[in-house]
């Protein structure tokens, strides 16, 4: 891609990760809330109950092209370029950075199995589990991290593609594509293989986009821009070829999982192109939407962890027996948008940290860590 143009400024570069981690928090959780309101299989199969009216089918096709994956790789390549950055830092202040790292990811570990408890498709805990992964492979240099990551991600319609080849009957993708009893444990093998090398490779990308300076905000404006032409470009129309293929099989369990493999391919240009629009739109004067969508990321933590409270408490509590459609669930998506960006800002004007991350930071430095800000008076004296 050409470098020339003018480099987008610095008062992107100081609130760019905020701001990418607070877009794609929220981006999760339209994909989380599936699991949270509907059935098991909706969450892969467009087609399961809770998809009744023309609005519940619009929702569920714009979820799978723009939104299903998508995200979630936007907050792997984050966590890979958190993890170097929280190194880079320990680092220069001579503070130990493998061991407080590691340290820091088992707090990570222990924190996924807590919200484990309460829902059940965390992805805390293999974040923390690839965590010294990334601590080896961190010093490689950017165009090996990248290829290294591309390879990874690319075994993920691999494994599809072998999970297809063995199915044989509905019950082969019970729970994953059919509502039917016992789970398959075809199904739950195929999807954590997939999580973990979906996860991997974009973790992988996300540390050399670091090391190349993207997610600052310090290549040329028109590198975001062809970045993020190209992404839409190749990804929207394969992710539309993803659901259309599967929507002309009748939903069949012959496209169960090789259905989701243009999906796949497309998830990593379409969250690149994200990243760019973000990135191009943060390095614009500040505003209330932006200083609240960068709240969200400073807060990204206890926003994600809230969520699933939030989600947990709506439907398996309040609405456990009334049937919810992909509709009732968007509106409760929407609900908790408006909560997170309202309350956000609110909390940062007095505190430094989110409630969560102000927790793991005195955990991982086993020292009680300052949460106010501290008063003009006191500043002044």
């Amino acid at each position: 891609m050409s470098e020339s143009g003018v480099p987008i400024g610095p008062q992107g570069r100081i609130t760019n990760l905020d701001a990418i981690r607070g877009v794609a928090v929220l981006g999760i959780l339209p994909m989380n809330v599936v699991s949270f309101a509907l059935v098991a299989s909706a969450y892969a199969n467009i087609s399961a109950p809770g998809t009744e009216t023309l609005l519940d089918w619009a929702i569920a096709i714009v979820g799978e092209v723009f939104v299903d994956q998508k995200f979630m790789a936007l907050f792997s390549m984050l966590f890979g370029a958190g993890i170097v950055l929280f190194f880079e830092r320990a680092r220069s202040k001579a503070q130990h950075p493998v061991w407080l790292s590691l340290w820091r990811n088992f707090l990570l570990l222990v924190i996924g199995l807590l919200h484990g408890l309460i829902w059940q498709g965390d992805i805390l805990v293999l974040y923390a589990i690839l965590a010294p992964v990334l601590l080896i492979l961190r010093r490689l240099p950017s165009w090996l991290l990248l290829a290294l990551g591309a390879g990874v991600y690319a075994l993920s319609p691999l494994v599809l593609l072998l999970g297809q080849y063995a199915v044989s009957q509905p019950a082969d993708v019970a729970g994953y594509w059919v509502e039917i009893e016992p789970r398959s444990e075809l199904a739950d093998l195929v999807m954590v293989a997939d999580a973990f090398l979906r996860a991997l490779g974009a973790m992988l990308i996300g540390v050399a986009l670091y090391r190349l300076k993207v997610f600052q905000g310090e290549r040329s404006s028109e590198f975001y821009r062809r970045l993020m032409i190209w992404g839409l470009g190749v990804g929207l129309p394969l992710s539309l070829v993803g659901v259309l293929w599967v929507m002309t099989a009748d939903f069949s369990v012959e496209v169960a999982w090789v259905g989701g493999i243009p999906n796949t391919i497309a998830t990593v240009p379409i969250a690149l192109a994200y990243l760019a629009i973000i990135v191009r739109w943060n390095s614009a004067s500040s505003s209330t939407a932006r200083r609240a969508i960068r709240s969200v990321g400073q807060m990204a933590l206890t926003n994600y962890l809230s969520q699933s409270v939030l989600g947990v408490l709506t439907f398996s509590v309040v609405l456990v027996d009334v049937p919810i459609s992909r509709t009732g669930a968007a509106l409760f998506v929407i609900s908790v948008w408006l909560l997170q960006l309202s309350w956000s800002p609110i909390w940062l004007r007095k505190f430094r940290y989110g409630p969560v991350e102000w927790l793991w930071r005195c955990l991982t430095y086993r020292s009680w860590q300052p949460l106010r800000h501290e008063s003009r008076t006191s500043s002044e004296k």
